[in-house]
């Protein structure tokens, strides 16, 4: 028996675990220790593709339970946390409790994860680049909601996230960002030269800046970032193939 294609899988499971444990941390509303344990997965995810690649195994078995276990810490918890903050919140739109059905409406980046994990296995062209945001950067962005609201001294950032619009909002535009035909630059490093990963090394330095200024509120501004970076790159891309194009 070969172990050591099973390790990227091991540490797979790892994230699934994580997953699991953030997703009973959310339905208790302890969202300190299930923003934790998202966090703990989402490395694990980070870390299985770079030991199938350190060790030169892959194989099917390991794409699709990459998917599943996504699917709950970056899936599942993330729905919980904007479920218990609708029902959690008194501002913005009346009646909100667990009878209200107004509160579902945060599983919709649980079905939209869930369709994105879907595509993303099928679609050749997400090797070195993504389409859409990725899931794990979506939970990041909802998992630092409650920990803003609750740690930020930011008054205006807390009373927006106390608004249930603003959190309506903000679920349908990151439910149609992960399915958005939109292209987002990779994390992934083939080789760690400056020159090749220029804007890789950019945005890693400007996220340090921000996560040092403003904790937990830096979270949803480096999301930001790394969309505006990569339509940037998008477009000087664009402009430079237009303009290398015989006409």
């Amino acid at each position: 028996m070969n172990l050591k294609k099973h390790i990227p899988n091991l540490i797979t499971l790892g994230n699934l675990f994580c997953g699991t444990v953030a997703t009973i941390f959310a339905v208790e509303g302890d969202f300190v220790y299930a923003g934790l344990f998202v966090v703990l997965g989402i490395l694990f995810d980070f870390f299985d593709g770079f030991a199938a690649r350190l060790l030169h195994v892959s194989g099917e078995l390991g794409k699709q339970l990459d998917s599943l276990a996504d699917m709950v810490t970056s899936g599942v918890v993330p729905g919980i946390i904007v479920y218990k903050l609708l029902i959690a919140n008194n501002s913005g739109l009346t009646d909100f409790n667990e009878q209200s059905y107004v509160p579902y409406l945060g599983l919709l980046l649980t079905l939209g994860a869930c369709y994105r994990l879907a595509k993303f296995n099928i679609d050749t062209r997400q090797s070195d680049s993504f389409i859409g945001l990725p899931t794990p950067a979506m939970s990041l962005f909802i998992i630092s909601l409650p920990l803003i609201q609750e740690y930020s001294t930011v008054a205006f950032a807390q009373e927006l996230i106390a608004s249930n619009y603003f959190l309506i909002a903000v679920t349908l535009i990151l439910t149609y960002l992960m399915n958005a035909e939109l292209p987002l630059f990779s994390l992934k490093f083939k080789d760690y030269s400056f020159k090749k990963n220029i804007i890789v090394y950019s945005f890693l330095f400007a996220s340090l800046i921000l996560i040092y200024t403003l904790h937990f509120l830096s979270i949803p501004f480096i999301i930001i970032l790394y969309i505006i970076i990569s339509l940037i790159k998008k477009i000087i891309v664009f402009n430079g193939s237009s303009q290398n194009s015989p006409e």
